[in-house]
């Protein structure tokens, strides 16, 4: 007798005598039908228990929670909903679980109390779903690099730079916060810490991708960054998961091309692997649109906007034509922007990417050459002196989600940037010395890992599509 795991015994259409299965109990009704689910997929089996042969003491603690293990035989089911079910003959409770204080119960529960139960949260189906997409969509991205010539890169966790030139960064250190040396100046010695200099979390691997792509031509990180930033929006955490391939010899227009087949690709993955999850959690966003006023339902449905990606080629638009387009769309002439539209050089904030995406273009945006001034320092400037080539693809629903661009290749231009905005050349010697010894044009791109498992589940809140989420006056668990 092999032990089967739900999603196998559920593919079955055949009578099978002997069975064996483990798992926890969702629900037990009438002292005779458990519904059994084991994580390996959102469906549960149905466990028929003949009650007359098994002892009641036995039976009182098949409760919701309960990890048990089954012997039986698999059998077409006798019921709705279900091809086959488990004829029990053995039953045997793993882990009690006391039906007073377990706190999964079979009832709807808020986002909000499962981010509390946060270690118990994915016994419910939205939260499996969600959780098993995460693990789909993180394969799928390894696949898409490795099947494309990619090396997997580390990037350090700590670091001395401040790649986004933000400042926003967790420090790092095991000097004494009560009583920590002082210099001559009455400023920290750092000299006397860990790494004899100030550290942090890394905000990004993009800096240091960028030195191993100038020597293996095509890498990725795909690893936890840190902001400290202080906002308890339903967009931001303070660690997250990011991904960033950086490519050798690579121009913008190339950059272009190479993330909108990866997103493609990993959007595909799911739709043709988790169709069962994705179907499920279409459902409960249909269910959850239905409760909003009619206009401020999304006009598509979950698998809907996962095709639109897939079916549709992603329009290319320059940040200049982008503002020309909103500047004379109907929203702004009508002030119905929150934020309107009045100049060039104005960044775009999420009313107007969608507006693009989902009104005007009506497929997946990738705008691009956008100005100098709101961009980072990295990135190369255009011949005009005013934009820079960077690159944002912009999706329905949520407006970007990748950001990227042609980085900055010539010293003396990088120099000049990194003066301006008073980044000191020796704290990023190394990264001016590829610009010194070899240097070529070269680009990449970022993608926050988190904000994709949003796009692919259609949660709103991105604390509840991360395991243990980090944000503003919480660490738990």
């Amino acid at each position: 007798m092999t032990l089967k795991t739900v999603s196998e015994l559920l593919s079955e259409d055949i009578i099978i005598p002997d069975v064996e299965i483990k798992g926890w109990v969702r629900t037990f009704r009438a002292n005779r039908f458990i519904a059994l689910n084991d994580g390996s997929t959102i469906n549960n089996i149905q466990c028929v228990v003949d009650f007359e042969n098994f002892d009641e003491a036995l039976l009182k603690r098949i409760t919701t929670g309960a990890a048990i293990h089954v012997k039986g035989k698999l059998i077409e089911s006798q019921g709705k909903g279900q091809k086959v079910e488990i004829q029990v003959d053995e039953l045997y409770i793993l882990g009690d679980s006391d039906p007073e204080t377990y706190p999964i119960q079979p009832k709807k529960h808020s986002f909000e109390f499962l981010r509390e139960n946060a270690h118990l949260r994915t016994r419910t189906n939205t939260f499996s779903a969600v959780m098993r997409l995460r693990s789909a969509l993180s394969f799928a991205i390894h696949k898409y690099f490795n099947d494309n010539g990619f090396y997997y890169m580390h990037a350090p966790i700590i670091t001395g730079s401040d790649a986004e030139g933000a400042g926003e960064m967790f420090q790092v250190t095991n000097l004494d916060i009560k009583n920590s040396p002082v210099d001559d100046s009455g400023n920290i010695d750092y000299s006397q810490d860990f790494f004899g200099k100030e550290t942090n979390l890394t905000v990004s691997g993009q800096l240091e991708a960028e030195t191993y792509a100038m020597s293996l031509g095509k890498v990725y990180t795909f690893g936890p960054t840190f902001r400290a930033e202080n906002s308890n929006t339903s967009r931001h955490l303070a660690e997250f998961w990011m991904i960033e391939p950086e490519v050798a010899f690579m121009d913008l227009a190339g950059n272009m091309d190479l993330a909108e087949d990866f997103m493609k690709s990993v959007i595909k993955y799911v739709l043709d692997n988790n169709r069962e999850d994705l179907e499920f959690l279409d459902q409960r966003l249909q269910n959850e649109e239905k409760t909003k006023p009619q206009a401020e339902r999304s006009p598509m449905n979950l698998i809907e906007k996962l095709n639109f990606v897939t079916d549709n080629n992603f329009k290319r638009v320059s940040y200049t034509e982008a503002i020309d387009i909103l500047r004379n769309s109907k929203p702004n002439k009508k002030k119905k922007f929150k934020y309107p539209i009045n100049e060039w050089g104005t960044d775009l904030q999420s009313e107007h990417e969608r507006f693009l995406v989902e009104k005007h273009f009506k497929c997946p945006v990738i705008l691009f050459d956008y100005p100098a001034n709101i961009k980072a320092f990295y990135m190369r400037l255009n011949e005009d002196g005013k934009t820079v080539r960077a690159m944002d693809i912009l999706f329905p629903g949520i407006g970007e989600i990748v950001g990227g661009a042609q980085r900055e290749e010539r010293l003396d231009v990088l120099k000049e940037k990194m003066a301006a905005i008073n980044i000191p050349e020796e704290e990023l010697w190394w990264y001016l010395d590829l610009r010194k010894f070899g240097t070529a044009v070269h680009s990449g791109f970022g993608l926050g890992f988190e904000r994709l498992v949003m796009f692919a589940t259609g949660m709103s809140n991105i604390r509840d599509v991360i395991p243990y989420p980090r944000t503003p006056q919480n660490a738990e668990f």
